[in-house]
């Protein structure tokens, strides 16, 4: 079953003999009409979107998160519909979004599993097309896995005027950095702009005198010499990491460094405290910013 491990048009491959109708229905899950994998296969954003390609036939182009996924976009959801750009179908399957939208040839690329827009029309696409946080999140991990730049969106931004969504393309543009490293990261730096905080740096690489990488912090300003480290789940789980963080922590500290550790628990439940405690840090750094 191994040449059933991606999907794969259950037609064809009955048409050849490659397998029986009694093995396709006991040991192949359907993800779309005609379009089957074997049932123990992880069907991800990116196997979704080499399915909806083999659903959406010739011409179809992938877009959007489908796009995203196949040009490595991290962190998209299995549950994430897929989505292709294809002229002339009618309705959508579940799990599938089908459009018809006009993508000119220089706004394509071709990715390992097929025909995609390009790094520079998916955000274009989805900074109009997702809620603002989440818009800001995936484009955040597109810049990251392309080297794209919100900047390079400039030109279709002219090229498609009138399109919908534009004035929040622009808001999510103007926020986006390819330098988070997870959602969360974004999340806690939104939630400092939003607060009215400077906007801070990213991946910030911190060295002793003598040039050594003392830490790559996620996120801070190096004119007040304040870092926020989001900890993920292994900063708390893993007693190595856990150790190496209250170490470096110190270290950051004798070389005049303020820190703010921020956890998933207080991003989720009290972000407050995370703002309260980087505005006392920059306050106390000497930045010239309200205190509330």
């Amino acid at each position: 079953m191994g040449e059933f491990d991606r999907p794969f048009l259950a037609s064809a491959a009955l048409s050849a003999g490659k397998l029986t109708l009694h093995t396709l229905r006991k040991e192949c899950a359907r993800i779309y009409r005609d379009v089957y994998v074997r049932k123990e296969i992880r069907i991800d954003a990116r196997m979704r979107a080499e399915a909806a390609l083999l659903f959406g036939g010739d011409g179809a182009v992938l877009a959007g998160m489908s796009a995203a996924a196949a040009l490595g976009t991290k962190w998209i959801s299995d549950e994430c519909p897929a989505e292709v750009v294809r002229q002339g179908y009618q309705g959508s399957p579940a799990r599938l979004i089908i459009r018809s939208d006009q993508i000119a040839p220089d706004e394509q690329v071709r990715t390992a599993i097929g025909p995609a827009t390009s790094p520079v029309r998916t955000m274009f696409d989805l900074g109009r097309r997702l809620p603002f946080g989440q818009a800001v999140e995936v484009l955040d991990a597109l810049c990251r896995a392309t080297s794209s730049k919100p900047v390079d969106v400039a030109e279709l931004i002219d090229r498609h005027r009138g399109c919908r969504g534009l004035l929040q393309l622009r808001r999510v543009l103007d926020v986006v950095d390819g330098g988070a490293e997870s959602p969360p990261e974004t999340r806690t730096r939104l939630l400092l702009i939003a607060n009215d905080l400077p906007r801070p740096s990213t991946q910030l690489e911190i060295r002793d005198e003598s040039g050594y990488l003392i830490a790559r912090a996620d996120m801070g300003w190096w004119e007040w010499q304040v870092v926020v480290e989001y900890d993920g789940e292994q900063h708390w789980t893993d007693r190595r990491q856990r150790a190496w963080d209250i170490d470096r922590t110190a270290m950051l500290e004798a070389m005049g460094w303020r820190v703010v550790r921020v956890s998933s628990d207080i991003l989720r439940k009290r972000p407050h405290v995370v703002v309260e405690r980087v505005r006392a840090k920059l306050l106390a750094a000497g930045a010239p910013i309200a205190s509330r």
